[in-house]
Parts: C-alpha cells; sequence; structure tokens
C-alpha cells in the first residue's frame, strides 16, 4: 500500500468532499496518510482527523510564513500534539524566502526552537525550504538534524545540495513536481538517490501530477509519481511502492533501526 507522508486535508479545499474522498483511499491503494500541520488552526484539526480516521497520522508544527503568530504558548501546544499516539513527526517547519512573509530572522529562531522541539520529544522532522537553501542547510548543520532524522519535503534543489542531506541521513519527499516538463532536475535527484532515502507525497491540494496539474490534489494521484520514480529507477511500480512504504514506516513508525547516516 501507498503511504502518503504529506497531505493538508484540514484544508478548506476539501470541505465539500473530505469524508467521502478519505473514505475512498483503501480502495485506491493509500494505505497510510499523513497530515501535516501548517498553521495555528491546523493544529486543532489535524487532532481531529487522527481521532477520526484510523489511517490517518499527525504532523506537529507551524510553518515559515506562519511564524509571526509564535510564542513559547504555542510551543507548548505543539509539544501537546507531539505527545499523542498517532503524531509522528514536527512539522511543517523551515525556510520560506519566496513569499518573505515572515523576517528571516524569525523564520529562523522558530526553525530553530521546533528542531530542539523535535530533538526533545524523539520525533523526526518535515522540513519545508523554499528559495532558501543555503540557510536551511546550515541550520539543519548547527542543530546536528542527522541526529534528530526527517524528511526534506518537496525537495526541489540540486543534486550536490541532496547528497548533503543524504550524508546527513535524511529522506528526500517527492510528489507531483517530477512529472512536470519542467521538473528535470527532481528527476536527476531522483535517479541519483537511492530508493531507500526516497518517501511518497503529495502536498495535497497543491502541486498536482500531470496530467492534472492546476487541479485539486490529493493522494489518489500518488500511482503517476510512483509510476515515474519506477521508470527513471528502471523498476516496477510495485517495488516503489513497497520500498517507499518501508522507508515511511522506518522513520515515521518508530522502527527500531533509527536514523541512517551514508557517505554519498
Amino acid at each position: 500500500m501507498i503511504f502518503e507522508t504529506h497531505a493538508h486535508y484540514d484544508d478548506e479545499k476539501f470541505d465539500g468532499d473530505r469524508e467521502e474522498l478519505l473514505n475512498s483511499m483503501e480502495a485506491h491503494g493509500i494505505g497510510r496518510i499523513i497530515n501535516v500541520c501548517a498553521d495555528l488552526e491546523s493544529l486543532d484539526k489535524t487532532r481531529e482527523l487522527m481521532e477520526a480516521y484510523p489511517f490517518i497520522y499527525g504532523a506537529a508544527g507551524i510553518h515559515p510564513d506562519e511564524v509571526g503568530g509564535m510564542n513559547e504558548a504555542v510551543v507548548d501546544k505543539i509539544r501537546e500534539l507531539c505527545r499523542l499516539e498517532k503524531t509522528v513527526a514536527v512539522g511543517e517547519i523551515g525556510l520560506d524566502y519566496y513569499w518573505n512573509r515572515e523576517d528571516h530572522q524569525a523564520q529562523r529562531y522558530w526553525f530553530e526552537r521546533q528542531l530542539e522541539l523535535a530533538r526533545e520529544e524523539k520525533l523526526p522532522v518535515i522540513i519545508h525550504s523554499r528559495d532558501a537553501a543555503a540557510d536551511t542547510l546550515q541550520v539543519m548543520k548547527d542543530c546536528r538534524a542527522g541526529e534528530i532524522g526527517g524528511v526534506l519535503h518537496c525537495f526541489s534543489y540540486s543534486k550536490e545540495m541532496a547528497r548533503e542531506y543524504l550524508n546527513m541521513g535524511l529522506y528526500l519527499g517527492i510528489g507531483g513536481v517530477i512529472t512536470f516538463k519542467n521538473g528535470r532536475k527532481l528527476r536527476e535527484v531522483v535517479e541519483y538517490a537511492p530508493l531507500e532515502r526516497l518517501l511518497l507525497e503529495t502536498d495535497s491540494p497543491y502541486l498536482a501530477p500531470e496530467p492534472y496539474r492546476g487541479r485539486r490534489n490529493s493522494s489518489l494521484n500518488l500511482p503517476l509519481v510512483v509510476q515515474q520514480i519506477a521508470e527513471i529507477k528502471r523498476l516496477s511500480p510495485e517495488e516503489v511502492t513497497r520500498k517507499t512504504e518501508e522507508n515511511a514506516v522506518r522513520l515515521f513508525l518508530k522502527d527500531a533501526s533509527g536514523p541512517l547516516q551514508s557517505d554519498f
């Protein structure tokens, strides 16, 4: 079964058919889903989804575009959510210099603070990084994120940057961008990276793969991502599904093997 490691089913774009859509997942080969928090409101909504659906897990954290409302009371709320049995990560956290909605110094402070929280709670992290390659990598190194474990969500940087994260023992999140005509750089990364270090994700409702680009995305589109990875890796879609599921279980569901360390 496909393990969807990054979706936002609390988003208002799903208000019209959320229950129907989520109840269809198993029949379409989607076995587990991680609903990832982005803002303060999503902390409560993600908790509700975890309670309502046995196959939905949660990641608790505040997106860099939303850190203007962060304080230690919010950190305490994230910590409370982290201690629920079905919360499997801290995220999504990181840096976003594309929109520049929040001061870079503030983004970095709360990024580091949430990395610290993940270490304290012994949970892996889900990292958002957009137009902030150098600063994200520096924070990850300064905070020894390889010891925490986690995934670079919607990886969008070069093969050389991928090597840095793989050497830290981290995973790369691969979604619909790999099907885009301008997704050549990501396809090169997927060709380079071991399958053992890739995770499947959609970022639903965003980043729908071809031929649905521009429409609302959902986990039902993940077979298109699987097929693209399979073609690049010269493997069967079944093998890609099986291995990426194993990877996600290892990272998020407390597999005893712990974080990986490699030298690429």
